[in-house]
C-alpha cells in the first residue's frame, strides 16, 4: 500500500494526529499535482478526503487559494453540514461543499472525491454522445461513467440527493455542461482516475477536431478492455503505489512545500 512516511513530519502541528497528517499531505500533493498538470480553474473546483476514522468529517481546500499554494496545514476540516471543525480561519466554497458532501455522506466506500473544470472535460460534458471509446485510455471508462444533468451552480443542497442518484456505485461522473468527477479509496486512486479521465477527454477533443470519420471497436472488445483495466487497477496496488510515489517525487524535486 501507499507509504505515509514523511521526511518532514517534524513540521506537523501538535494538534493533528499522525494518521490525519499523513492524509493531509496526500491531499495537498493532489492539489499541487492538479496545478502542475494545468487542471485548475483559478480558485474554483475541489479535491476532498475523508478524515481517517470518521464518517462525517472531511478535508477540503480553503476558498480563495490557488492549488499551487495548498499545503497540508492549510486544509480545512469540516463536517457534512459545512461547519468548520477546530480551526475556522478559512472559508469553504459553498458549491464545493454541496458536491463533495453529497458523496462523503452517502458513499462510505469513498475516501477521496476529485471535481475539476478542465477545458477538455467541460467540452466532452457538453456533447450529447458523452465520452466515446476512441482509444485504449478511454476504453477503461467504457460503461463505467455516469452522467448528471446540469441544474445550475451547485448551491442548492437538495441537489445532493440527485447527484448521489446519478453517481450510484460508479467512480466516475460527468456533470453535463459542467465538468468531471472521480472518486477513490485513496487520494492516489481518485487523482489518477481523474488524470486519465481528463486525458481521455483531451484525446477525444483532438480526435473529433480532425473532422475525419472515427473507428470504434465493437462493444464486446470495449467491455473486454474495460474489464482488463478493472482487474489490473483493483488487484495491482503495487502499480498504484509506484505511480503515486513517482508523482510525489515530481513534487519533491520542486521543494516539497505541500508537506508544510
Amino acid at each position: 500500500m501507499i507509504s505515509t512516511t514523511d521526511p518532514h513530519r517534524n513540521r506537523k502541528p501538535r494538534n493533528i494526529g499522525d494518521e490525519e497528517w499523513a492524509v493531509r499531505v496526500q491531499l495537498a500533493a493532489a492539489y499541487r499535482l492538479a496545478a502542475k498538470f494545468q487542471l485548475t480553474d483559478l480558485i474554483y473546483t475541489h479535491i476532498s478526503v475523508r478524515v481517517p476514522g470518521t464518517t462525517d468529517q472531511f478535508l477540503i481546500n480553503p476558498h480563495g487559494w490557488f492549488f499551487d499554494e495548498i499545503t497540508a496545514s492549510c486544509l480545512v476540516k469540516i463536517d457534512t453540514e459545512g461547519r468548520p471543525i477546530g480551526d475556522d480561519r478559512f472559508e469553504v466554497n459553498a458549491a464545493g461543499f454541496t458536491i463533495h458532501s453529497a458523496l462523503h455522506q452517502s458513499r462510505h466506500d469513498v475516501e477521496c472525491v476529485v471535481h475539476l473544470h478542465t477545458d477538455a472535460g467541460m467540452a466532452v460534458a457538453a456533447l450529447e454522445c458523452g465520452l466515446l471509446p476512441l482509444n485504449q485510455i478511454s476504453m477503461q471508462f467504457y460503461n463505467r461513467v455516469n452522467y448528471h444533468d446540469y441544474e445550475g451552480i451547485s448551491l442548492d443542497l437538495d441537489e445532493r440527493s440527485r447527484i448521489v442518484r446519478s453517481m450510484k456505485d460508479a467512480n466516475y461522473l460527468i456533470l453535463r455542461n459542467h465538468g468531471l468527477l472521480t472518486t477513490g479509496r485513496s487520494v492516489a486512486e481518485a487523482f489518477t482516475r481523474m488524470f486519465y479521465l481528463n486525458r481521455a477527454c483531451e484525446i477525444q477533443v483532438q480526435t473529433l477536431s480532425m473532422g475525419q470519420k472515427v473507428t470504434l471497436p465493437s462493444p464486446e472488445v470495449c467491455e473486454h478492455a474495460a474489464k482488463q483495466h478493472d482487474d489490473y487497477a483493483y488487484l495491482d496496488t503495487v502499480h498504484l503505489d509506484r505511480e503515486w510515489t513517482a508523482l510525489l517525487r515530481l513534487l519533491d524535486r520542486d521543494g516539497g512545500e505541500y508537506r508544510c
